[in-house]
Formats: C-alpha cells, structure tokens, sequence
C-alpha cells in the first residue's frame, strides 16, 4: 500500500520527523528531492508549485489535488476552508473540491454520486479513476462504436477485391499470392484507444478493490482494442455526432485521467499521474458558473473582459486590465465583479480585515476603465467562511464609485448579497450612460 499524505494549500513539508497535520507532513528524502526537481521545472515555465524555505523545509503554493512521487508516496493536497485540522475537516475539504470540480470541470453526474462522495475517503486520483471504470462501464453496457477499416495485404486466397496493379508486378513464382483491398468491421477508432490507454492507466494505478476488479474485467472486454499511439490527435479526432451521443459523458473523465484537461497537470515519468488545480482559477470558475444559473434575465455574465487597459502608450494599448466577470443588460455594465480565493476576518478591521491593498487598487482601475465615468458597482468576492458570514460595509472609492466586499457561500452554492439587496436590480442598472461596448 503507497503511503498518503494529506495536507492543505501552504502546508510544510519536510524530511524532518514531525507531527503530521493538516499543517504540515513529514515525507521520505527521495520525495522531498523530487518535490524540490519539480518546483524547479515549474519556476522555468513561469509557474509556481511550492517555495523552497531552506534545505529542510518545503511550502506548498495554492495548488490542490494529488501529487504521486516516482517512490510512490501520494500526496493530496486540499483547499483550506476553514481553521480545523481534524478528520472530518479534511473530509469537507475532498467534499468540497470535488464539487467544485464537477461544476468547474462540467463533469457528468449522476444520482448516486451524492452519496458515494459524502462517503469517500480516499485521494482524489482515486474518486477520478472510479468515476472512469463506472461510466466507461455504463458506455459498454450500450454498446462500443465500430468502424471500417481498409486493409490492403497479400494473402494466399481471394478476399474483397483484387489490387490489380500490384498483382500484375508480382515477381515470378508468387503468382499463388494474392494482392487484395478488402474491409474489416473493427473496434479500432480514436474513441476507444484513448478509452483503453486511460483504462490501463486505471489499471496499474487504482489501489481500490472495486475499482480494480471492474477496471479489470473491462480491460478483458477491451482487449482487441489497441492503445493511443497519439493522444492529442486521438482526440481532435473524437466524434461528437448522434451516433456517439453515448460517449460523451466518458469523455471528461478519460481527459482526467490521460491529463488533457487540467489547467495544470504533471505525468509522471516512473509512476502515475498528478492532477494539480490553481484553486484560484477553480474558485473563480465555480462562482461563474454558479451565477450564470441564478443570475436572471434580462442580465447576464460576461467572463473575461479585455477591451480596457490601464493606460496608452505610443498610440498602442499598454497594461490590459481583465476583470473576472461583469453584469451586463444588453450592452450596459451593471457591475464589475473579481473573486479571490483567501480567507479573510469580517471582524478584525483593525487588520483591515485581511484584504490586500493591491487588490484594492485593481478594482479602482476596472471600476474606471470598465464603467462609464467611473461611476456604479463593484464586487470583491471571497469564499464564506465562520469568520465571514455577511458582506462588509460599503467602500466608497468616491464620485459614486463603490466597493462590495461579499462571501460567496459554497455549500448553498450562493452569492450573499449586501443587506437590503432584493435583488441584482439593486446594481443601479438603469443608468444610461453606462452603456458602452465592451
């Protein structure tokens, strides 16, 4: 049995003998020295996965998910929610990210999932592989898609039709073989060979006796079926038409598990695979896409906005400022909207309640920019927690310019709006002159 590690986002990790927490873990020398390799490829794209704090001592960043070391020891890595560190707060936290993932991801569900979560226990490349087997199950129950598929060769009898050019060059004494072009009704499209290269990943990774057994059997199943010699053509070329309806609920899962849809994902050379999310982008992808399903007409989220920069510079656009949503009706900006993933302190203002003061300045800069005349409404999200149940008191940045500072509740799945909000009328929508192209 590989031994699991489970800790949080900024968790230390060390080879030092610890007290193992939430907080911090203690892992072997050859873990510790491949955590530091892999930090140091990350730092060269330009990304970060953790903080090296001396020889002794490793930080992790805001990455959550499972890490899968080549001796073998799995690390899950999951987003802080909350101050407790005991079982149960860790099992709210796998709870918790696989929601998100399953909102963010698009992930299909299905009406026993609820369940199965509330009772599952292991890492998170576990829960990924299991959903697999079982809609990979469920798609062979309904039947695999066969194609036709030209074969020319030379055999010593008649079959299909005879090439003729070829047999008119065959050399003398081979007048007995036969060049032929014939069809063959095979399992072999890009379809199932990216299904069986992700089963038999499943296969030699899974440590479930369920998910073994299953994956197993199907392996049986799928054994004529040759593996993916070229996983993203492989898939460029997956159908999407009626006649393969029935393999689209796979289709997220199999990208899982053979790493071609993660914002940030690792395959091991020696060992499995690490999925990885920035918790950053999870969380601002799981409240659009939570309030895309309650936001009512006649207004509607835009994502991603990049018509506004900070300023120009030699008649050329210089600084682009990127807001992570905004209410639009119609072509009116009702409100501009950013999240962060950070827990901050509704009660502590001395602290300035934990929020950041670059953060501030960046929504000075789309309020601006993004609404017209520097006037309206403007949304600091962060995730609810026990010390931040309801919004903060309004920041006036001044000439009507104004600053919500709201949680986002993500177990009811909801926005807590200012008191005395009925509604998103009360973004002050009516006024005219915010319209403008965005």
């Amino acid at each position: 049995m590989k031994p699991v590690i489970v800790v949080r986002e900024y968790a230390r990790i060390t080879t030092e003998r610890v007290e193992s927490s939430l907080y911090q873990a203690q892992v072997s020398a050859t873990a510790f020295d491949w955590l530091c390799n892999l930090q140091a490829g990350f730092s060269k794209a330009g990304a970060s996965l953790l903080q090296v704090e001396n020889r002794r001592w490793l930080k992790l960043d805001s990455h959550v998910g499972v890490l899968q070391t080549p001796c073998g020891t799995v690390i899950e890595v999951l987003p802080k929610i909350t101050e407790d560190v005991s079982e149960t707060a860790a099992s709210d936290s796998r709870k918790l990210l696989i929601k998100m993932l399953k909102t963010a991801l698009d992930l299909p569900v299905r009406t026993a999932d609820k369940a199965d979560i509330e009772l599952f226990k292991h890492p998170l490349l576990e829960w990924v592989m299991k959903e697999f087997v079982n809609a990979l199950d469920h798609l062979i129950k309904r039947g695999l898609r066969f194609d036709y598929q030209r074969i020319e060769e030379e055999q010593r009898f008649l079959r299909g039709q005879l090439n003729i050019n070829k047999q008119l060059r065959q050399p003398p004494g081979g007048e007995h073989i036969f060049n032929i072009r014939h069809a063959l009704f095979l399992p072999d499209r890009p379809e199932n060979r990216l299904l069986k290269t992700a089963l038999m990943r499943v296969c030699k990774l899974t440590q479930q006796p369920i998910t073994w057994r299953l994956a197993h059997e199907l392996a049986g199943i799928l054994a004529e079926v040759p593996a993916s010699k070229n996983i993203q053509e492989d898939f460029r070329q997956w159908r999407n038409d009626r006649l393969m309806a029935h393999y689209q609920p796979s289709r997220p899962w199999c990208e899982l598990v053979l790493g071609q849809q993660m914002p940030l994902v690792m395959q091991g050379s020696t060992t499995g695979i690490s999925l990885l999310f920035p918790m950053e982008k999870l969380f601002e992808t799981f409240v659009e896409k939570t309030l895309h399903k309650c936001i009512p007409p006649p207004y509607r989220l835009k994502s991603q906005a990049a018509s506004k920069s900070l300023c120009e510079h030699d008649k050329g656009q210089m600084f682009q400022l990127r807001p992570d949503l905004l209410v639009m009706q119609g072509n009116s900006i009702c409100a501009v909207l950013d999240t962060k993933w950070k827990l901050i302190n509704g009660a502590n203002k001395s602290d300035k309640y934990g929020l950041s003061q670059s953060d501030f300045y960046q929504l000075f800069a789309y309020g601006h920019k993004y609404l017209q005349a520097g006037k309206g409404q403007m949304m600091l999200i962060y995730p609810k927690t026990a010390a931040f149940t309801k919004p903060l008191p309004v920041f006036d940045y001044g000439n009507d310019l104004r600053l919500w500072v709201v949680p986002f509740d993500l177990d009811a799945e909801e926005l807590v709006l200012p008191l005395g909000w009925a509604s998103w009328q009360q973004l002050d929508s009516a006024n005219e002159e915010n319209i403008h192209n965005v």
